[in-house]
């Protein structure tokens, strides 16, 4: 999908402000109301790898790490949250650099510090390691923190994103890939998709989540929350950060290294999620991901469903991942 030119909307405060300005306490639409919602997690905050970080947290148990992709926050697993405590874990949703209720810095958006990210987080939670269940761009930095981090990492559950290598080579060699992931190219202009991502209170951020879903289409009331998160100053900037990083490192040194480093095979044993009808990550593309797993390694396909296939039917989704994390043979 080709992101629209909405250049001519009003444009919000400044998207490149690190820093979010206080808004009256309660006020329904201030920034904590809108990323700490009422429920029956608890909301708190860690210190990792020099930031701050907003978590949501349910059960006790072996840890179950949570990580969103875009254009969303940790509200995305709302309803694993339950389900996973309910079913004897310690459910912990967080929000990446830069989005929701954590820190958001200046620079810090390549995949390799957002993974230390992930694993700073699992030590400040006094945990020896985590399950990571990531989705989209979380889905990308678990892969990572697998290869990074593999003693921090019990076992590692990704949906609708392939390997970082298969994605790369998907997004060069294989051009309905690369028309299907063209919000990204887009994304490498300066400014104007920070703007078009806020215009109109960001509607953009409406139209990706029904465009990118299946039939079974997300309610208003949770398009509206991400619409209003994705409005934070900063949140629109700091989300496109990580997809330049990938984008433009590509010829750098910085990039040609994180390639190489990928090469390391994952060595935990992985769950891998993907919706069929997904038009923004292809199945060709996520299937492959296999090739680079050195472990014990299941490939699920949700008939039906679309990008987003723990919202679209959460129920599906929570079975299948609570079978598989509590499954002592997961080679079967």
């Amino acid at each position: 999908m080709t992101v629209p030119d909405t250049s001519a909307a009003p444009a919000s405060p400044d998207p490149d402000s690190p820093v979010i300005p206080p808004a009256p306490t309660g006020s329904a639409s201030s920034p904590t109301a809108v990323v700490r919602p009422d429920g029956p997690w608890t909301h708190r905050e860690v210190a990792a790898n020099g930031a701050r970080f907003h978590i949501a947290e349910m059960g006790e148990g072996p840890l179950v790490l949570l990580l969103h992709g875009f254009p969303q926050f940790w509200w995305t697993w709302r309803h694993q949250l339950p389900a996973l405590a309910d079913a004897g874990f310690r459910a912990v949703a967080m929000d990446l650099r830069g989005v929701g209720g954590s820190d958001r810095t200046p620079r810090g958006y390549d995949p390799a510090n957002l993974a230390l990210d992930i694993t700073g987080v699992i030590r400040s939670l006094g945990e020896p390691d985590a399950a990571l269940v990531g989705h989209d761009l979380g889905g990308y930095l678990a892969w990572t923190a697998a290869v990074m981090r593999p003693k921090l990492v019990r076992r590692l559950v990704v949906s609708s994103m392939p390997h970082p290598r298969r994605w790369r080579s998907s997004m060069l060699a294989d051009l309905k890939q690369s028309a299907a992931g063209s919000y990204i190219w887009g994304f490498q202009r300066p400014w104007l998709p920070e703007r078009q991502l806020v215009a109109d209170d960001a509607a953009l951020v409406g139209r990706l989540i029904r465009e990118w879903s299946g039939p079974r289409l997300p309610d208003d009331e949770a398009v509206d929350t991400y619409r209003r998160a994705m409005s934070i100053p900063s949140t629109a900037h700091c989300s496109i950060e990580p997809y330049r990083w990938m984008v433009r490192s590509m010829a750098r040194p910085d990039g040609m290294q994180f390639n190489r480093r990928m090469k390391r095979p994952v060595r935990v044993p992985t769950l891998h999620l993907h919706g069929s009808l997904d038009p923004v990550m292809r199945t060709r593309s996520a299937a492959g991901s296999g090739e680079y797993v050195e472990a014990p390694y299941r490939w699920r396909l949700f008939d039906g469903l679309g990008h987003f296939p723990h919202e679209e039917d959460p129920v599906a989704y929570s079975t299948e991942l609570i079978n598989w994390l509590k499954d002592p043979e997961p080679d079967r």
